[in-house]
Protein backbone atom coordinates (compact mmCIF):
# COMPACT_ATOMS: atom_id res chain seq x y z
CA UNK A 1 0.00 0.00 0.00
CA UNK A 2 0.87 3.70 -0.91
CA UNK A 3 2.86 6.24 1.63
CA UNK A 4 -0.20 8.20 1.62
CA UNK A 5 -2.58 5.07 2.91
CA UNK A 6 -0.32 4.66 6.01
CA UNK A 7 -1.41 6.32 8.80
CA UNK A 8 -1.51 6.56 12.11
CA UNK A 9 -4.06 5.07 14.08
CA UNK A 10 -5.31 8.71 14.60
CA UNK A 11 -5.99 9.38 10.69
CA UNK A 12 -8.15 6.40 10.67
CA UNK A 13 -10.97 7.54 13.44
CA UNK A 14 -12.98 8.36 10.76
CA UNK A 15 -13.44 5.03 9.20
CA UNK A 16 -13.89 3.41 12.45
CA UNK A 17 -17.14 3.90 14.04
CA UNK A 18 -17.71 5.50 17.32
CA UNK A 19 -19.93 2.48 18.70
CA UNK A 20 -18.29 -0.41 17.29
CA UNK A 21 -14.98 -2.20 18.33
CA UNK A 22 -13.71 0.50 21.11
CA UNK A 23 -11.28 1.27 21.88
CA UNK A 24 -9.85 1.87 19.30
CA UNK A 25 -5.80 0.97 19.01
CA UNK A 26 -2.65 0.27 17.17
CA UNK A 27 -3.15 -3.10 16.78
CA UNK A 28 -5.63 -3.53 14.28
CA UNK A 29 -2.21 -3.17 11.90
CA UNK A 30 -3.80 -3.28 8.41
CA UNK A 31 -7.43 -2.62 9.38
CA UNK A 32 -6.32 0.66 10.52
CA UNK A 33 -4.92 1.09 7.24
CA UNK A 34 -7.88 0.48 5.35
CA UNK A 35 -10.04 2.10 7.98
CA UNK A 36 -7.75 5.33 7.07
CA UNK A 37 -8.91 4.65 3.22
CA UNK A 38 -12.68 4.09 4.31
CA UNK A 39 -12.41 7.89 5.80
CA UNK A 40 -11.39 9.01 2.45
CA UNK A 41 -13.50 7.25 0.49
CA UNK A 42 -16.72 8.52 2.79
CA UNK A 43 -18.64 11.18 1.71
CA UNK A 44 -21.74 13.30 2.77
CA UNK A 45 -23.48 12.49 -0.69
CA UNK A 46 -22.07 8.35 -0.95
CA UNK A 47 -21.37 8.07 3.51
CA UNK A 48 -20.75 3.86 2.61
CA UNK A 49 -18.31 4.52 -0.25
CA UNK A 50 -18.88 4.40 -4.12
CA UNK A 51 -19.07 0.17 -4.64
CA UNK A 52 -16.34 -1.75 -6.48
CA UNK A 53 -16.23 -3.60 -9.42
CA UNK A 54 -18.77 -6.35 -9.62
CA UNK A 55 -17.34 -9.81 -8.95
CA UNK A 56 -16.43 -12.16 -11.85
CA UNK A 57 -19.78 -14.29 -12.50
CA UNK A 58 -17.60 -16.19 -14.88
CA UNK A 59 -15.05 -17.73 -12.27
CA UNK A 60 -15.55 -21.65 -11.21
CA UNK A 61 -15.46 -20.69 -8.10
CA UNK A 62 -18.48 -18.62 -8.15
CA UNK A 63 -20.21 -20.31 -10.62
CA UNK A 64 -20.17 -23.41 -8.11
CA UNK A 65 -21.25 -21.29 -5.45
CA UNK A 66 -23.77 -19.51 -6.63
CA UNK A 67 -25.13 -23.00 -7.89
CA UNK A 68 -24.93 -24.73 -5.04
CA UNK A 69 -26.57 -21.39 -2.69
CA UNK A 70 -29.33 -21.40 -5.39
CA UNK A 71 -30.37 -24.57 -4.53
CA UNK A 72 -30.12 -24.25 -0.72
CA UNK A 73 -31.99 -20.99 -1.05
CA UNK A 74 -34.42 -22.61 -3.24
CA UNK A 75 -35.07 -25.49 -1.15
CA UNK A 76 -35.22 -23.29 2.10
CA UNK A 77 -37.55 -20.99 0.34
CA UNK A 78 -40.08 -24.09 0.13
CA UNK A 79 -39.87 -25.09 3.16
CA UNK A 80 -40.33 -21.82 4.06
CA UNK A 81 -43.72 -21.54 2.48
CA UNK A 82 -44.98 -24.78 3.07
CA UNK A 83 -44.71 -24.12 6.89
CA UNK A 84 -45.76 -20.33 7.00
CA UNK A 85 -48.26 -21.11 3.96
CA UNK A 86 -51.13 -19.61 6.62
CA UNK A 87 -49.31 -16.47 7.87
CA UNK A 88 -48.18 -15.77 4.00
CA UNK A 89 -52.21 -15.74 3.33
CA UNK A 90 -52.94 -13.69 5.17
CA UNK A 91 -50.09 -11.21 4.80
CA UNK A 92 -50.85 -11.59 0.51
CA UNK A 93 -54.91 -10.52 1.22
CA UNK A 94 -53.84 -7.63 3.96
CA UNK A 95 -51.63 -6.25 0.82
CA UNK A 96 -54.14 -7.19 -1.80
CA UNK A 97 -56.63 -5.43 0.58
CA UNK A 98 -54.22 -2.07 1.23
CA UNK A 99 -53.41 -2.21 -2.41
CA UNK A 100 -56.99 -2.25 -3.65
CA UNK A 101 -57.62 0.73 -1.06
CA UNK A 102 -55.31 2.57 -2.37
CA UNK A 103 -56.99 4.62 -5.49
CA UNK A 104 -59.28 6.35 -2.29
CA UNK A 105 -56.27 7.49 -0.49
CA UNK A 106 -54.19 8.12 -3.41
CA UNK A 107 -57.00 10.35 -4.50
CA UNK A 108 -57.09 12.25 -0.86
CA UNK A 109 -53.46 12.29 -0.85
CA UNK A 110 -52.58 13.67 -4.12
CA UNK A 111 -54.70 17.40 -2.74
CA UNK A 112 -51.62 18.17 -0.62
CA UNK A 113 -53.46 16.07 2.30
CA UNK A 114 -50.69 14.22 4.29
CA UNK A 115 -50.84 10.46 3.71
CA UNK A 116 -51.47 9.55 7.39
CA UNK A 117 -54.37 11.98 7.30
CA UNK A 118 -55.73 10.02 4.04
CA UNK A 119 -55.28 6.56 5.28
CA UNK A 120 -57.39 8.06 8.97
CA UNK A 121 -60.14 9.30 6.97
CA UNK A 122 -60.35 5.60 4.55
CA UNK A 123 -60.44 3.74 7.61
CA UNK A 124 -62.61 5.79 9.11
CA UNK A 125 -65.27 5.79 6.56
CA UNK A 126 -65.36 1.97 6.64
CA UNK A 127 -65.62 1.80 11.01
CA UNK A 128 -68.40 3.98 10.82
CA UNK A 129 -69.93 2.46 7.59
CA UNK A 130 -69.67 -0.93 9.61
CA UNK A 131 -70.74 0.41 12.82
CA UNK A 132 -73.33 1.88 11.73
CA UNK A 133 -74.68 -0.97 9.85
CA UNK A 134 -74.04 -3.40 12.66
CA UNK A 135 -76.18 -0.94 14.84
CA UNK A 136 -78.73 -0.86 12.34
CA UNK A 137 -78.41 -4.32 11.63
CA UNK A 138 -77.70 -6.41 14.93
CA UNK A 139 -81.48 -5.60 16.58
CA UNK A 140 -83.33 -6.89 13.41
CA UNK A 141 -80.84 -10.00 13.62
CA UNK A 142 -81.46 -10.91 17.02
CA UNK A 143 -85.31 -10.09 16.45
CA UNK A 144 -85.31 -12.75 13.48
CA UNK A 145 -82.51 -15.11 14.74
CA UNK A 146 -85.60 -15.41 18.07
CA UNK A 147 -88.40 -16.01 16.00
CA UNK A 148 -86.59 -18.36 13.63
CA UNK A 149 -86.02 -20.40 17.56
CA UNK A 150 -90.21 -19.62 18.12
CA UNK A 151 -90.60 -21.06 14.77
CA UNK A 152 -88.29 -24.73 14.68
CA UNK A 153 -91.30 -26.70 16.18
CA UNK A 154 -93.38 -25.76 13.72
CA UNK A 155 -90.64 -26.90 11.02
CA UNK A 156 -90.57 -29.87 12.93
CA UNK A 157 -94.16 -30.46 12.93
CA UNK A 158 -94.06 -29.86 9.34
CA UNK A 159 -91.43 -32.41 8.62
CA UNK A 160 -93.87 -35.04 10.43
CA UNK A 161 -96.99 -33.93 8.27
CA UNK A 162 -96.35 -36.55 4.95
CA UNK A 163 -99.28 -33.81 3.52
CA UNK A 164 -96.80 -30.77 3.48
CA UNK A 165 -94.06 -30.20 1.42
CA UNK A 166 -91.92 -30.44 4.19
CA UNK A 167 -93.05 -33.89 4.91
CA UNK A 168 -92.43 -35.36 1.26
CA UNK A 169 -88.72 -33.49 1.15
CA UNK A 170 -88.53 -35.35 4.78
CA UNK A 171 -90.17 -38.86 3.58
CA UNK A 172 -87.64 -38.83 0.44
CA UNK A 173 -84.17 -37.48 1.83
CA UNK A 174 -84.63 -38.51 5.33
CA UNK A 175 -84.55 -34.96 6.90
CA UNK A 176 -85.80 -35.69 10.53
CA UNK A 177 -83.63 -38.97 11.20
CA UNK A 178 -80.36 -37.15 9.85
CA UNK A 179 -80.82 -34.83 12.22
CA UNK A 180 -81.28 -36.37 14.93
CA UNK A 181 -78.33 -38.90 14.09
CA UNK A 182 -76.49 -35.17 14.79
CA UNK A 183 -77.83 -34.00 17.89
CA UNK A 184 -77.75 -37.96 19.40
CA UNK A 185 -74.31 -38.90 17.88
CA UNK A 186 -73.00 -38.63 21.95
CA UNK A 187 -72.45 -35.83 24.47
CA UNK A 188 -68.74 -35.94 24.23
CA UNK A 189 -69.37 -35.52 20.26
CA UNK A 190 -71.73 -32.63 21.15
CA UNK A 191 -69.05 -30.98 23.34
CA UNK A 192 -66.06 -31.56 21.05
CA UNK A 193 -68.07 -30.00 18.18
CA UNK A 194 -68.75 -26.73 20.14
CA UNK A 195 -65.02 -26.28 21.45
CA UNK A 196 -64.25 -27.09 17.72
CA UNK A 197 -66.68 -24.32 16.45
CA UNK A 198 -65.38 -21.82 19.31
CA UNK A 199 -61.87 -22.09 18.34
CA UNK A 200 -62.48 -21.84 14.43
CA UNK A 201 -64.76 -18.46 15.71
CA UNK A 202 -61.76 -16.97 17.63
CA UNK A 203 -59.17 -18.09 14.78
CA UNK A 204 -61.23 -16.62 12.26
CA UNK A 205 -61.23 -13.21 14.18
CA UNK A 206 -57.25 -13.45 15.54
CA UNK A 207 -56.85 -13.96 11.82
CA UNK A 208 -59.39 -10.87 10.89
CA UNK A 209 -57.57 -8.75 13.34
CA UNK A 210 -54.54 -9.76 11.94
CA UNK A 211 -55.28 -8.68 8.33
CA UNK A 212 -56.68 -5.32 9.49
CA UNK A 213 -53.30 -4.35 11.06
CA UNK A 214 -51.17 -5.23 8.69
CA UNK A 215 -53.61 -3.57 5.41
CA UNK A 216 -53.69 -0.41 7.97
CA UNK A 217 -49.49 -0.40 7.92
CA UNK A 218 -49.07 -1.74 3.77
CA UNK A 219 -51.43 1.15 3.45
CA UNK A 220 -49.72 3.79 5.52
CA UNK A 221 -46.31 2.67 3.76
CA UNK A 222 -47.60 1.54 0.46
CA UNK A 223 -45.13 4.75 -1.37
CA UNK A 224 -42.21 3.29 0.29
CA UNK A 225 -43.03 -0.24 -0.35
CA UNK A 226 -43.31 0.46 -3.98
CA UNK A 227 -40.07 2.70 -4.22
CA UNK A 228 -38.03 -0.15 -2.82
CA UNK A 229 -39.86 -2.86 -5.29
CA UNK A 230 -38.84 -0.49 -8.12
CA UNK A 231 -35.54 -0.14 -6.83
CA UNK A 232 -34.90 -3.60 -7.08
CA UNK A 233 -35.21 -3.59 -11.19
CA UNK A 234 -31.98 -2.76 -12.85
CA UNK A 235 -32.04 1.10 -13.99
CA UNK A 236 -32.19 0.09 -17.84
CA UNK A 237 -35.51 -1.36 -17.10
CA UNK A 238 -36.64 0.95 -14.21
CA UNK A 239 -39.14 3.39 -16.15
CA UNK A 240 -40.99 0.16 -18.34
CA UNK A 241 -41.48 -1.93 -14.82
CA UNK A 242 -42.80 1.17 -13.09
CA UNK A 243 -45.73 1.88 -16.23
CA UNK A 244 -46.56 -1.91 -15.83
CA UNK A 245 -46.66 -2.24 -12.01
CA UNK A 246 -48.91 1.32 -11.61
CA UNK A 247 -50.89 -0.31 -13.99
CA UNK A 248 -51.38 -3.44 -12.02
CA UNK A 249 -51.81 -1.71 -8.93
CA UNK A 250 -54.71 0.29 -10.59
CA UNK A 251 -56.24 -3.18 -11.91
CA UNK A 252 -55.98 -4.12 -8.38
CA UNK A 253 -57.69 -1.36 -6.76
CA UNK A 254 -60.20 -0.83 -9.29
CA UNK A 255 -61.29 -4.38 -9.04
CA UNK A 256 -61.80 -4.69 -5.21
CA UNK A 257 -63.79 -1.26 -5.06
CA UNK A 258 -65.93 -2.38 -7.44
CA UNK A 259 -66.27 -5.80 -6.50
CA UNK A 260 -67.34 -4.28 -2.96
CA UNK A 261 -69.71 -1.86 -4.86
CA UNK A 262 -71.65 -4.54 -6.46
CA UNK A 263 -72.28 -6.65 -3.82
CA UNK A 264 -73.55 -3.79 -1.49
CA UNK A 265 -75.80 -3.42 -4.81
CA UNK A 266 -77.18 -7.41 -4.32
CA UNK A 267 -77.40 -6.96 -0.67
CA UNK A 268 -80.01 -3.98 -1.06
CA UNK A 269 -82.00 -5.36 -3.67
CA UNK A 270 -82.11 -9.00 -2.51
CA UNK A 271 -83.28 -7.35 0.94
CA UNK A 272 -85.91 -5.65 -0.96
CA UNK A 273 -87.35 -8.42 -2.96
CA UNK A 274 -87.30 -10.41 0.04
CA UNK A 275 -89.16 -8.22 1.92
CA UNK A 276 -91.96 -7.80 -1.00
CA UNK A 277 -92.77 -11.41 -0.81
CA UNK A 278 -92.15 -11.32 3.19
CA UNK A 279 -89.74 -14.30 3.28
CA UNK A 280 -88.49 -14.79 6.33
CA UNK A 281 -85.28 -13.21 7.62
CA UNK A 282 -84.64 -10.95 4.51
CA UNK A 283 -82.04 -8.84 6.59
CA UNK A 284 -79.83 -11.77 7.52
CA UNK A 285 -80.10 -13.21 4.05
CA UNK A 286 -78.89 -10.31 1.90
CA UNK A 287 -75.92 -10.28 4.19
CA UNK A 288 -75.38 -13.78 3.40
CA UNK A 289 -75.90 -12.55 -0.14
CA UNK A 290 -73.51 -9.76 -0.08
CA UNK A 291 -70.73 -11.98 1.25
CA UNK A 292 -71.16 -14.92 -0.91
CA UNK A 293 -71.23 -12.16 -4.10
CA UNK A 294 -67.67 -11.34 -3.17
CA UNK A 295 -66.64 -14.78 -4.91
CA UNK A 296 -66.71 -14.46 -8.65
CA UNK A 297 -68.74 -16.25 -11.09
CA UNK A 298 -70.03 -18.87 -8.30
CA UNK A 299 -70.85 -16.39 -5.76
CA UNK A 300 -74.08 -15.05 -6.56
CA UNK A 301 -75.36 -18.91 -8.06
CA UNK A 302 -75.19 -20.49 -4.36
CA UNK A 303 -76.39 -17.47 -2.75
CA UNK A 304 -79.48 -17.78 -5.00
CA UNK A 305 -79.74 -21.46 -4.13
CA UNK A 306 -79.63 -20.97 -0.35
CA UNK A 307 -82.20 -17.90 -0.19
CA UNK A 308 -84.68 -20.13 -2.94
CA UNK A 309 -84.33 -22.80 -0.48
CA UNK A 310 -85.58 -20.17 2.50
CA UNK A 311 -88.23 -19.16 -0.02
CA UNK A 312 -89.20 -22.37 -0.35
CA UNK A 313 -90.82 -22.27 3.74
CA UNK A 314 -93.06 -19.62 2.48
CA UNK A 315 -94.54 -21.51 -0.72
CA UNK A 316 -93.59 -23.15 -4.01
CA UNK A 317 -94.45 -20.06 -6.06
CA UNK A 318 -92.63 -17.59 -3.96
CA UNK A 319 -89.48 -19.83 -4.45
CA UNK A 320 -89.97 -20.22 -8.21
CA UNK A 321 -90.45 -16.75 -7.93
CA UNK A 322 -87.37 -15.97 -6.22
CA UNK A 323 -85.27 -18.20 -8.60
CA UNK A 324 -86.29 -16.30 -11.72
CA UNK A 325 -85.33 -13.07 -9.45
CA UNK A 326 -82.05 -14.05 -8.96
CA UNK A 327 -81.33 -15.25 -12.54
CA UNK A 328 -82.24 -11.70 -13.86
CA UNK A 329 -80.26 -10.47 -11.21
CA UNK A 330 -77.32 -12.79 -12.19
CA UNK A 331 -78.19 -11.72 -16.29
CA UNK A 332 -78.00 -8.31 -15.23
CA UNK A 333 -74.82 -8.22 -13.10
CA UNK A 334 -72.92 -10.56 -15.42
CA UNK A 335 -73.89 -8.17 -18.35
CA UNK A 336 -74.70 -4.70 -16.87
CA UNK A 337 -72.69 -4.46 -13.86
CA UNK A 338 -69.90 -6.28 -13.80
CA UNK A 339 -68.95 -4.32 -17.22
CA UNK A 340 -69.42 -0.90 -16.37
CA UNK A 341 -68.32 -1.28 -13.01
CA UNK A 342 -65.40 -3.61 -13.44
CA UNK A 343 -64.61 -4.71 -16.83
CA UNK A 344 -63.28 -1.27 -18.04
CA UNK A 345 -60.49 -1.77 -15.21
CA UNK A 346 -59.59 -5.14 -15.57
CA UNK A 347 -60.34 -6.77 -18.87
CA UNK A 348 -60.35 -9.89 -18.36
CA UNK A 349 -61.95 -12.28 -20.77
CA UNK A 350 -65.04 -14.62 -19.45
CA UNK A 351 -63.20 -17.79 -20.37
CA UNK A 352 -60.27 -16.42 -18.34
CA UNK A 353 -62.19 -15.55 -15.66
CA UNK A 354 -63.87 -18.61 -14.70
CA UNK A 355 -60.52 -20.57 -15.48
CA UNK A 356 -58.82 -18.30 -12.70
CA UNK A 357 -61.85 -18.38 -10.35
CA UNK A 358 -61.68 -22.67 -10.69
CA UNK A 359 -58.12 -22.47 -9.88
CA UNK A 360 -58.18 -19.95 -7.39
CA UNK A 361 -60.26 -21.77 -5.67
CA UNK A 362 -58.61 -25.39 -5.74
CA UNK A 363 -55.13 -23.58 -4.92
CA UNK A 364 -56.11 -21.09 -1.61
CA UNK A 365 -60.17 -21.92 -1.26
CA UNK A 366 -62.53 -18.93 -1.08
CA UNK A 367 -59.35 -16.36 -0.82
CA UNK A 368 -57.81 -18.22 -4.03
CA UNK A 369 -61.39 -16.98 -5.90
CA UNK A 370 -61.52 -13.56 -4.63
CA UNK A 371 -57.73 -12.33 -5.76
CA UNK A 372 -57.76 -15.03 -8.58
CA UNK A 373 -59.21 -12.04 -11.18
CA UNK A 374 -57.17 -9.59 -10.87
CA UNK A 375 -54.27 -11.90 -11.16
CA UNK A 376 -55.54 -13.01 -14.02
CA UNK A 377 -55.47 -9.36 -15.09
CA UNK A 378 -52.04 -9.02 -14.10
CA UNK A 379 -51.09 -12.41 -16.46
CA UNK A 380 -52.77 -10.84 -19.10
CA UNK A 381 -51.24 -7.28 -19.29
CA UNK A 382 -47.34 -8.80 -18.33
CA UNK A 383 -48.35 -11.14 -21.39
CA UNK A 384 -49.69 -8.52 -23.76
CA UNK A 385 -46.70 -5.83 -22.80
CA UNK A 386 -43.60 -8.28 -22.26
CA UNK A 387 -43.68 -12.09 -23.37
CA UNK A 388 -45.88 -11.35 -26.93
CA UNK A 389 -43.48 -8.23 -28.27
CA UNK A 390 -40.58 -10.59 -27.60
CA UNK A 391 -41.66 -13.73 -28.97
CA UNK A 392 -42.60 -11.57 -32.30
CA UNK A 393 -39.58 -10.34 -32.52
CA UNK A 394 -37.56 -13.73 -32.34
Amino acid sequence: MSDSHRRDPDAAEGGHHDLVGQPHSEDEGPVAEAEAVAAEISTPQQPMGQPGRPVDHRSPFFVGMAGAAGVAVTVGVVELVITAQDVLVLIGLALFLAIGLEPAVSFLARDRLPRWAAVTIVFGSMVLMVGGFLAAAIPPLVQQFSSFAEQAPKYLHGLQDHNSLLGRLNDRFQLQQHLQDLLTSGGSGMVNGVLGAGRVVFSALGSLLVVIVLTVYFLADLPRIRRNLYRLVPHSRRPRVILIGDEIFAKVGGYVLGNALISVIAAAVTFAWLSIFDVPYPLLLAILVAVLDLIPVIGSTMAGVLVALVALTVSLPVCLATIGFFLVYRFTEDYLLVPKIIGRVVKVPALVTVVAVLLGGVLLGVIGAIVAIPIAAAVLLILREVVYPRLDEA
